[in-house]
């Protein structure tokens, strides 16, 4: 381990703030691997690395697996464990839109399969970790180069209802991870040792026991040329080394790293109140950067989230009145698109509510957790507009009820998603409408 006591409490504290929120992506991330990949009695364990759990209906307030889940996209979820040999991932061609993201420990996409970037013919992949020195076999229409030997997929395949289940599952199956000692019928190698893999407890997360974690998972994580300053200030403390232990720091050290992880939580705290839209929250390292607290805005607002690119995100915090959060059990709402003004979208759009501060579905009588171009039944205003009414309880009069997007009793949020989004978009030429306080 370092030796932290050499260190001076105000240097501690500024690493440790800067390190909390760089290292928020890799312990949100373990949060979910943990029960997916690892803990076999965990009901959300979708078989351990190198196979996909397909869920093939939309999301409802039953699930939990991730904050503000889409409602328009049911997941394929996997974890590869790149450690012995590279994965290879076949997808099929698909009439539909779908995307597959990898994504690194710390969140940075290390590519994207799909409709967008590689289109919606059949293709085979593959996926390296950062030790991979071998020669790429023929016979692959791309390689995506991990910076962690470990890399997650949350996949996204286009659902239109109900009765698209059959054809969605017939694409889901198609979606094939293996070996490459496999594809190749060559024998496997040796496999790596197995990790003593920590136990993930929620109330860690602005604890000292926080940089236990990252401690754990930086074993898994070479250090970057671009990240090597931070990962010597991170050693100076013990962190990285994979011996961390903070019962063993000087008692100034560990209050000055506590006082670090509240300054960091305050700073993301700050500045997530004033992001408005997911521009910049999520991509690869190179689009990042070293912007490590937008990533972290991402992380806490919605993990695994996509670059706007390929579907734009955006949220009502507040609504006209400055009332932030919006709360249901105090008003009713409204959000109206004026004529020509829907979001503008090569794939599709839709509106989600969540509720607070849990960031999940809300239950409702009619199971409607979402409104857009896909649900039918949508009455448009006399002009051309759509009207859409956010409120606890069910419109009397029937047009209003046609577009009711059911809220909590209490406060909420609404995210919009616009998917294949158009340049408009991008560039802030198309707003979306103020949440409008109804009296």
């Amino acid at each position: 381990m370092g030796n932290p006591a050499l260190v001076d409490p105000e240097t501690v504290r500024r690493t440790a703030a800067e390190a909390w929120v760089w290292g928020l992506a890799l312990t949100e991330n373990y949060r979910t691997m943990y029960p997916q990949a690892i803990d076999e009695a965990d009901p959300r364990y979708v078989g351990g690395f190198g196979t996909f759990r397909h869920y093939s209906q939309p999301f409802t307030p039953a699930d939990t697996d991730v904050v503000t889940p889409n409602n328009d996209t049911p997941y394929s979820w996997a974890w590869l464990d790149l450690r012995a040999e590279p994965w290879v991932v076949e997808v099929p061609g698909a009439d539909r839109y779908y995307v597959l993201p990898l994504h690194d420990l710390d969140t940075s996409y290390v590519g994207y399969l799909g409709s967008r970037t590689t289109g919606q013919g059949a293709g085979r992949y593959l996926v390296t970790g950062p030790g991979f020195t071998g020669a790429v076999p023929p016979g692959f229409d791309k390689v995506l180069r991990a910076d962690t030997q470990l890399v997650g997929i949350l996949g996204r395949t286009y659902l239109a209802g109900p009765e698209d289940v059959p054809a969605l599952r017939e694409i889901q199956s198609g979606y094939v991870l293996k070996p490459l000692s496999t594809h190749l019928g060559t024998p496997a190698p040796a496999a790596p040792p197995e990790p003593v893999w920590p136990v993930w407890r929620e109330e860690v997360r602005e604890t000292l026991e926080f940089f236990s974690y990252l401690d754990f998972l930086l074993g898994f994580f070479p250090v970057l040329p671009a990240e090597a300053g931070l990962r010597g200030r991170l050693a100076e403390l013990g962190v990285g080394l994979g011996d961390f232990e903070p019962a063993a720091l000087p008692a100034q050290v560990r209050e000055a790293m506590q006082q670090g992880i509240a300054d960091g939580r305050a700073t993301l705290d700050r500045a997530a109140a004033d992001a408005q839209d997911s521009t910049g929250w999520f991509g690869t390292r190179a689009e990042h950067g070293s912007d490590y607290l937008t990533r972290a805005i991402g992380v806490l607002k919605g993990l695994y989230g996509l670059p706007a690119e390929e579907a734009w995100y955006a949220g009502w915090l507040a609504d006209d009145e400055g009332n932030r959060p919006p709360d249901a059990s105090r008003h009713d709402f409204t959000l109206r698109f004026a004529p020509g003004e829907l979001p503008p979208a090569r794939f599709f759009w839709s509106a989600t509510i969540y509720r607070l501060p849990e960031r999940l579905l809300v239950a409702n009588p009619i199971d409607r957790y979402s409104i857009g171009d896909r649900t039918p039944g949508l009455v448009r205003d006399p002009d051309g507009g759509l009207t859409l009414h956010v409120r606890r309880e069910r419109p009397t009069d029937p047009v209003a009820a046609a577009n009711w997007l059911p809220a909590p009793d209490g406060p909420f949020s609404v995210a919009i998603r616009v998917y294949g989004p158009d340049a408009a978009v991008l560039d802030g030429r198309w707003q979306r409408p103020h949440l409008t306080v109804r009296h």
